[in-house]
């Protein structure tokens, strides 16, 4: 039998996870068939794909009327709705948790993104999803924010797995593990097993073109132009050079030689926003071993159908990326300016997917009395 394109992803060292999970998806058997059939081996989610989830189908009629005649508020409610869809979803992905001895079967979870900038209130989050979940295999998600770093520290320390999200500068990057590394020294002095501790940084890769793609068609010069939908894809590569010398380091051998995981990074964002781009761009051009990959379903489908994997398409490529980013600096185009305000942009709009999931859960509640 051919190999598929997915199944050579898996075999390159790249971990294909789904970035969507639904209560539909679960109880069909969609979630179990993407597992067998399209080597998926993780789930990612946050307040957008809840949102649409809650806003779709009847898969949650039932258990909104049962929070409904409990009197239930709307915050209650989405805490019940989203932990019971990531405990079920925890539950199928058990075996691959068990097969790669934690490494991947991961369903991952994000606290309020409305705390983003409040360290202390996205611990707690944090720490009640771990709480309430209790699965060793789910994940809380905590934005690469100022605040998040200590955040990041401090749930590390307490024992729990994060996924870092909303990751777009390299100096971010750098940052994020240095707060994964400062946590595993405090879980380590607390006497906690440090290979229980897993943890991702998920770095985003299509936004960061759409923002300097728009800078570039603005400059409108062929050397600008030439420039277009490049910086993603160095951004990420060079994400991996700091991955690599970050857990070269003498501080991280010792931790790793204690037992603990390095923070490996996941691409996200990795749906393409320009039509005239290979659907397939951001996987394809991102494989390397030990990476996590997110997809929509429409990129994992896409990939599955026709994607072609050449084997490692990051190390290796750092000068290049790095010239393709010094090239768009050259031409005016500032790369903390645009990291900056993709950080801003990320939270704010998950801020708008949260109210809204709250607006269809309120409603969905008042409807189910």
């Amino acid at each position: 039998m051919t190999e598929t394109p997915t199944a050579a992803l898996s075999a390159a060292g790249v971990s294909i996870w789904l970035d969507d999970l639904s209560r539909q998806r679960i109880e069909s058997g969609g979630l179990q068939k993407l597992i067998n059939e399209r080597n998926v081996v993780g789930v990612t989610t946050n307040p957008t794909i809840f949102a649409n989830a809650l806003s779709q189908g009847e898969a949650y009629a039932a258990t909104l009327h049962e929070l409904a005649a409990a009197g239930k508020d709307v915050t209650d409610a989405v805490f019940e709705i989203t932990t019971a869809d990531v405990t079920a979803a925890s539950d199928i992905f058990r075996p691959v948790y068990d097969a790669t001895n934690g490494l991947d079967g991961r369903v991952s979870i994000e606290v309020e993104p409305g705390l983003a900038h409040d360290a202390a209130k996205t611990i707690a989050e944090a720490k009640a999803l771990w709480a309430k979940v209790d699965r060793p295999n789910v994940m809380i998600k905590i934005p690469a924010t100022v605040e998040g770093l200590e955040a990041i520290t401090e749930t590390i320390a307490a024992g729990i797995s994060v996924n870092v999200t909303l990751i777009f500068s390299l100096t971010r990057h750098r940052e994020v593990i240095n707060a994964y590394l400062t946590g595993l020294e405090k879980a380590k002095a607390a006497g906690i097993d440090l290979s229980t501790i897993h943890s991702v940084a998920s770095f985003f890769v299509s936004r960061v073109d759409t923002e300097i793609d728009k800078r570039l068609v603005a400059i409108g010069t062929p050397e600008a132009l030439a420039l277009k939908s490049k910086a993603g894809i160095a951004n990420a590569q060079l994400a991996y050079e700091v991955y690599e010398q970050s857990f070269a380091t003498e501080r991280a051998a010792g931790l790793l030689a204690a037992g603990a995981n390095k923070q490996r990074p996941l691409w996200a964002s990795t749906g393409v926003k320009d039509p005239s781009l290979p659907d397939t761009l951001y996987v394809t051009e991102l494989v390397a071993s030990g990476v996590v990959n997110t997809m929509p379903e429409k990129t994992l489908e896409a990939t599955f159908d026709h994607g072609v994997i050449a084997g490692d398409t990051v190390t290796g490529s750092y000068a290049a990326a790095n010239a393709v980013l010094d090239a768009i600096d050259a031409l005016g185009v500032s790369y903390d300016e645009v990291t900056a305000l993709l950080e801003k942009e990320g939270v704010e709009k998950f801020i708008v997917s949260w109210s809204e999931l709250l607006e269809t859960v309120t409603t969905a509640l008042e409807a189910a009395k």
